[in-house]
């Protein structure tokens, strides 16, 4: 993906979320959270999996 988004981008949509959280969760919340489209996306392409904590989630993008 050209535009991934850096992680403070996406943790300022994660705010609120229990983990362990699945993938569907995490996209919820940032829909709900008004995240944008490039947000978004990478967190649609993540892996469907728990991820157990902010960090991991980043991670899990900076990897695609």
């Amino acid at each position: 993906m050209a535009d991934t988004p850096n992680p403070i981008q996406v943790q300022k949509f994660l705010g609120g979320i229990d983990y362990p959280a699945s993938k569907e969760d995490i996209v919820k919340n940032a829909e709900s959270s008004g995240a944008d489209e490039t947000v978004l996306e990478a967190l649609k392409n993540l892996p469907d999996q728990e991820y157990d904590a902010p960090t991991a989630v980043s991670s899990a993008i900076s990897k695609e």
